[in-house]
C-alpha cells in the first residue's frame, strides 16, 4: 500500500476513532506519528501515546496542522466541536470525514464554510477487529478524496460508496445491524441450552454456525435461499424449524426493527 504523506487528526477518539487509527498503522497506510488523537480527558490515550501516536486535548491546534480531519464524536457533541475548530479550517487543503450519525455534509459545511470538502463514513463496531462494513457518501468531495477515504476505511473492513440520502438507512442496516445479528446468535445459543447443551458450548456452536453461514455467502457469492435449499429436505427438521420461526414473525420482526432504527437514526442530530 502507498503510504499517506500528510497528517491525520482524529477528533473524539472513542472506539471507532482508535480502531481506525490502529488499522491505518497496521496496514502501513500511515505511521503513528502522522496521526493525532484528541479526547477531553487524554489520560485514556496514554497507551496510544506510548505507541507513537500524537495525543492532545486541543482540537483547534491539532486541526490547524492536519490534512485529513476525522470527526468521530457523537452527533449531540458535534456542534460544540465544530465551533472549536471553525477558525482554523483551511478549505484549500483539508478534507473532513464525519462518522457522526444523521449529520449531513451540508450540516457540517454550514458551520465550517461552504467550500469545505466533507465525506461521511458510517462504520460499525466490527471495525475493532478489521471487519467493519463501512458506507461512505459525499455531495461535493472530489473523486480523488473519495478514493482516499475508501482506501483509509478498507484498512478496517469492507467499504461501499452510496448516495448520501441513504446514509441513515446504512446506519440501521450496518451499524445497528451488528446488534440485530448478535441478538439472533444469542437467541440461538439459548435454544441450544434448552435442547441440552451447556451455555458456553451452545454459544460457541451458535457463533461458529453464524460465522459459517455469513462466510458461505461471502465466499460462494450465493443467495441465502440457495444455501437454505441445501439444508432443507422434504418433511425434514430444518424446514419445520424455519417455518415455525416464520409463523412467529422472524423475518417480519427483523425487517420492522431495521425500518424503525432507520427512522430513529435520522433524528439523532439537531442543527442548533
Amino acid at each position: 500500500m502507498n503510504k499517506f504523506k500528510g497528517s491525520i487528526a482524529i477528533l473524539g477518539s472513542g472506539n471507532i476513532g482508535i480502531s481506525l487509527a490502529k488499522g491505518l498503522v497496521k496496514s502501513n497506510y500511515a505511521e503513528p506519528g502522522q496521526i493525532s488523537l484528541t479526547r477531553r480527558n487524554i489520560s485514556g490515550l496514554s497507551a496510544l501515546a506510548e505507541q507513537g501516536f500524537v495525543v492532545s486535548d486541543d482540537n483547534a491546534a491539532v486541526v490547524a496542522n492536519a490534512d485529513i480531519v476525522v470527526l468521530a464524536v457523537l452527533p449531540q457533541q458535534l456542534n460544540n466541536l465544530l465551533s472549536q475548530i471553525e477558525a482554523v479550517v483551511d478549505d484549500k487543503k483539508q478534507l473532513f470525514i464525519s462518522v457522526a450519525s444523521g449529520v449531513s455534509c451540508i450540516d457540517i459545511r454550514s458551520k465550517l464554510g461552504e467550500n469545505v470538502q466533507v465525506i461521511r463514513a458510517m462504520p460499525n463496531t466490527a471495525i475493532a477487529i478489521g471487519q467493519s462494513m463501512t458506507c461512505v457518501a459525499t455531495d461535493n468531495a472530489t473523486a480523488e478524496n473519495v478514493a482516499e477515504v475508501i482506501r483509509m476505511f478498507e484498512t478496517v473492513g469492507s467499504v461501499v460508496k452510496i448516495n448520501e440520502d441513504l446514509m441513515t438507512s446504512a446506519t440501521a442496516l450496518c451499524a445497528c445491524g451488528i446488534a440485530f445479528f448478535l441478538r439472533a446468535i444469542r437467541a440461538a445459543s439459548q435454544g441450544g441450552v434448552e435442547i441440552g447443551f451447556h451455555a458456553d458450548e451452545a454459544l460457541k456452536m451458535a457463533v461458529q454456525t453464524a460465522k459459517g453461514a455469513a462466510d458461505l455467502l461471502l465466499l460462494m457469492q450465493s443467495h441465502p435461499e440457495q444455501e437454505i435449499d441445501k439444508v432443507t429436505s422434504p418433511k425434514g427438521c430444518t424446514i419445520a424449524g424455519l417455518n415455525e420461526m416464520e409463523h412467529n414473525g422472524f423475518s417480519s420482526s427483523l425487517i420492522k426493527g431495521i425500518k424503525l432504527s432507520a427512522i430513529k437514526a435520522g433524528a439523532l442530530y439537531t442543527k442548533e
